[in-house]
């Protein structure tokens, strides 16, 4: 049990039997009346968002996260499969873990997956990754310099925006947390 004093930003709870992480939160002390927090939650599992008030000293459930590392294999229907990187047992993943970002997950990349009493909650790529460009319009000479830019199909499916002296079959480095382009792999 953890007291409303211990809050802390990423501090995950458990509530009414569901996890929540702390997105921020406020310690507030009016004139007459008690303390209390103020927090915003966000639900591990959903992705929801819940603004919550708890009164100053108020015990709450601290939920204990494991975070495993394990390389991700294949795509089987709305799953992935993914192999633990110190036991090998393969588990299999509700593709919904890894929200958007899954469109940038390549076979063989490590994942680093959250676990709550031996049961994944979620997971998170690399923040960075370096994919190949598959599609994309050829660039004009001349127009290195506009700052506009245009879409690229990546080698896993996933698009991005790409300036314009981008072409087909060179390696650029994503921001996954953004799913934004940051520069040519040399």
């Amino acid at each position: 049990m953890a007291s409303t004093s211990d809050f802390r930003s990423a501090m995950i709870l458990k509530i009414e039997g569901e996890l929540w992480s702390i997105v921020d939160f406020q310690h507030v002390k009016i004139g007459r009346g008690g303390a209390f927090v103020r927090t915003k939650l966000k639900n591990i599992q959903s992705g929801r968002v819940l603004e919550k008030t708890f009164r100053a000293g108020e015990k709450v459930d601290e939920a204990r996260l494991e975070r495993r590392s394990t390389q991700y294999l294949y795509r089987e229907g709305e799953h992935l499969v993914v192999m633990d990187n110190e036991t090998f047992e393969q588990i299999h993943l509700d593709a919904g873990l890894l929200d958007t970002s899954i469109k940038f997950l390549k076979e063989g990349e490590n994942i680093s997956l959250l676990m709550h009493n031996d049961s994944p909650v979620g997971a998170e790529i690399p923040f960075f990754v370096e994919l190949k460009v598959v599609s994309t319009a050829p660039g004009f000479k001349g127009d290195t310099v506009s700052g506009t830019t245009k879409p690229a199909v990546l080698e896993t499916g996933g698009k991005v925006q790409v300036p314009l002296f981008i072409e087909e079959g060179e390696i650029i480095r994503i921001d996954t947390r953004t799913g934004t382009y940051i520069e040519r792999v040399r």
